[in-house]
């Protein structure tokens, strides 16, 4: 018989697999049945006119698509509501548990030259994997160029993508970082001002002796209740992947697969490079196993890659790395940093996009562009954790800076939800290896323990 564990793990598979036969069966059924409007009728008021008549075809297909592209997202918003509240249930226990596990990490650490030395190496580490995503998008871009083999329809000049450009500053980038308010930044989870104001209050606790304890003791009761209710929500799980998969194959149904299939395979071929290429290298030169830390977060990652959600994993995945046997002070401390400064997946679609709608458009980025790109990226990449669809605001920051038509966006909106599930799940295996590096680089020795 399976384990609780997999169990939990194959009826996720098996809600995944219901979703894509249910969302496509309801998918054909709209498609079939929705109301056209007759060629008889625009025969009649066109009145023989062949060129009116033609036009009027053009219009009366818009509408037609138009309606159906509606109906299809009314139906889907009925089962998204299951990945909705799923999701909910995830946030409502980030901000908590983020506080409660750095707090005590912090605090266990001690002072601030041991914190600082953590949080060098950390940062030395995301700047380093950054620059090798952010490299291999272009690499990727260039060789298979998609946006020349594929030949899309290009959308219209006066299209709207519905995504405003990111203009990062050094003023929004700080006060993004910096908490005017801890309650403020808690209810809206937007986890590195948590990281500020918990890295602050840690070493306070720490440094006042006896008088700290209680509330390191507090702190440590409240991540062990956080990580029970973890175990309660994740019982929803198969639910929210149901609701999530369903609703995505009845908005796009399963033909955008055969359509955008190169695009697809060329990005998850870069993903899968990434993860058993780049990620397992490390792991090998640093002498940590790798194979033996992606079955710890096996169901971590099968969850980002169901809800298209890196953050619906981070609770399961701080507590299957402590499992793994990286220690508190290094999974507290590193994780809810990567999750603004280490998203590998969704950084190397950065580049592999911007380049893939220039590609599309005819227009050549030089190298020393590209170059450009690449560098701009590796600062604004890291301003806009918490931001709905971030790589999508980022991306559109980059188009209006060299000069590519905004509307391009829409190239990707089709597929969009699919990559974004890619995306999630290797930022999930990236931040792990991150606390991995950095707990090899503090001179661990990884033990495998339960947490609880």
């Amino acid at each position: 018989m399976f384990s609780k564990k997999n169990r939990l793990i194959s009826i996720i598979i098996i809600a995944m697999i219901i979703g894509i036969v249910v969302g496509y069966g309801i998918n054909k059924s709209i498609t079939n049945n929705a109301p056209k409007i007759e060629q008889s009728y625009i025969q009649k008021i066109s009145k023989g006119n062949a060129e009116v008549e033609k036009q009027l075809i053009v219009a009366c297909a818009k509408i037609d698509k138009t309606n159906l592209k509606q109906a299809k997202k009314k139906v889907a918003s009925n089962f998204s509501i299951l990945s909705d509240i799923f999701l909910r249930l995830i946030k409502m226990i980030i901000a908590p548990l983020v506080l409660a596990v750095l707090v005590m990490g912090v605090a266990k650490v001690g002072d601030f030259k041991s914190v600082g030395r953590i949080g060098g190496k950390t940062l030395l580490y995301f700047t380093f994997a950054t620059l090798l995503s952010l490299s291999l998008g272009l690499v990727l871009v260039n060789l298979f160029e998609p946006g020349k083999v594929m030949h899309l329809d290009l959308p219209e000049n006066t299209a709207d993508a519905g995504i405003k450009a990111n203009s990062q500053t050094a003023s929004n980038f700080i006060a993004h970082i910096v908490p005017d308010s801890i309650i403020r930044v808690m209810a809206e989870n937007e986890i590195l001002p948590i990281v500020i104001f918990a890295l602050f209050f840690g070493i306070a606790a720490a440094s006042i002796g006896e008088q700290g304890k209680p509330m390191i003791k507090a702190m440590d009761s409240l991540s062990h209740v956080m990580f029970k209710v973890t175990n309660f929500v994740m019982n929803f799980a198969p639910i929210g992947v149901f609701g999530a998969i369903t609703a995505v194959v009845i908005q796009q149904g399963l033909d955008v697969l055969s359509g955008y299939a190169y695009l697809i395979a060329c990005f998850f071929g870069g993903l899968l490079f990434f993860v058993f290429g780049v990620l397992f290298t490390i792991c090998t030169v640093l002498r940590i196993k790798f194979f033996s830390l992606l079955s710890h977060i096996k169901e971590p990652i099968l969850l980002a890659f169901s809800t298209a959600s890196s953050e619906s994993a981070m609770p399961k995945t701080i507590e299957q790395l402590e499992k793994f046997g990286i220690s508190n002070r290094i999974v507290s401390f590193v994780l809810p940093l990567g999750y603004s400064f280490n998203l590998d997946g969704s950084i190397m679609y950065m580049t592999f996009a911007t380049v893939f709608i220039a590609q599309s458009y005819g227009i050549d980025m030089s190298m020393a562009d590209q170059i450009q790109m690449m560098l701009i990226l590796l600062i604004t990449s890291k301003g806009v954790a918490g931001v709905p669809r971030a790589s999508l605001v980022v991306i559109a920051g980059m188009l209006s800076m060299f000069n590519i038509p905004g509307e391009g966006l829409l190239l990707l909106l089709a597929v969009d939800q699919i990559l974004d599930m890619g995306r999630s799940a290797t930022n999930v295996v990236g931040n792990a290896v991150a606390s991995a590096v950095v707990a090899k680089w503090e001179g661990e020795k990884f033990k495998h323990t339960e947490r609880i």
